[in-house]
């Protein structure tokens, strides 16, 4: 494994398709070396991808589901077993489910996959941060956040109803955001710096996936949308941009905007870090 101390480190979950992908192929350029924990093979077509492969600048942790806290913990688990620091850690898998479904722990996915995974992957890998030099958390976020009009704990976990988008996905970014703004202080201990970041709109719909998206949506994503590497550039930017000393804030459109119920911050970060310690740590799988 080629583990050059003069070159940079990034993680990226959902580094396989749309957004991550377009932020592997971008980093890779830069010279940058990436970790990829993916549920999905990369384009097999895609020489440079492939390329960088072969040489070892692109390590692939393939994660059966990112939800299903036994797939998950073996994967981190052999990233901590090869991997010796971290520059930055990209949290960017996700997307939105056509229809209400729940993890493998009993959650609505859109909370589990979006919210408490971040979280299980950050504290499983803050040693890998602390010998990095950038020592950076990024957690993909985005603007639907501001159309929640209720949250709690009990509407992140177990859903009354269901709306695409508008939902569970953005209540759950929301969730994302409002625990990155409360962790800050406790990261800024070890030098770690953490911001959560909107890409914008992106075409990011894929052939024969559903997308979650409402019907009027789609048309609009594939008419004027731009492609995914606008949302990769501006995750990147939310890491090494204007803002890269700031930490617990979130990036919108290059600005640091301010976010709904932060009086809920904490309890979601309590509440996530009890899942963390009682059902990933202690459950035998």
């Amino acid at each position: 494994m080629n583990n050059d101390q003069k070159e940079n480190i990034a993680l990226i979950t959902g580094a396989n398709a749309g957004i991550g992908l377009e932020l592997t192929r971008r980093l890779l350029t830069q010279g940058w070396q990436v970790v990829a924990m993916n549920r999905s093979d990369f384009p097999a077509d895609d020489k440079r991808i492939q390329d960088a492969v072969k040489e070892g600048r692109l390590r692939v942790y393939p994660t059966v589901d990112l939800a299903d806290y036994a797939s998950l913990r073996r994967t981190l688990e052999t990233i901590k077993s090869k991997e010796q620091r971290l520059d930055i850690l990209f949290n960017n898998a996700g997307g939105s489910f056509p229809e209400l479904s729940y993890s493998q722990q009993g959650r609505e996915r859109h909370y589990e996959l979006m919210t408490v995974v971040p979280f299980i992957i950050l504290m499983e890998l803050i040693d890998l941060l602390r010998n990095g030099r950038l020592k950076t958390v990024i957690n993909t976020s985005s603007s639907a956040l501001k159309f929640t009009r209720e949250l709690s704990i009990e509407t992140l976990e177990q859903p009354k109803t269901f709306r695409k988008l508008l939902g569970p996905y953005a209540a759950s970014k929301l969730a994302l955001s409002l625990w990155t703004q409360a962790i800050a202080p406790q990261l800024a201990m070890d030098g770690i710096k953490i911001r959560s970041v909107d890409p914008g709109g992106n075409n990011t719909l894929r052939k024969g996936k559903p997308s979650g998206l409402p019907l009027f949506v789609e048309p609009l994503m594939k008419l004027f949308f731009p492609p995914p590497s606008h949302g990769a550039d501006k995750l990147y930017d939310g890491a090494l941009g204007i803002h890269s000393k700031k930490t617990g804030v979130f990036v919108q459109k290059g600005q640091i905007a301010a976010i709904k119920f932060e009086n809920q911050a904490q309890p979601i970060l309590a509440r996530i870090n009890e899942i963390y310690k009682h059902e990933f740590l202690l459950r035998d799988f």
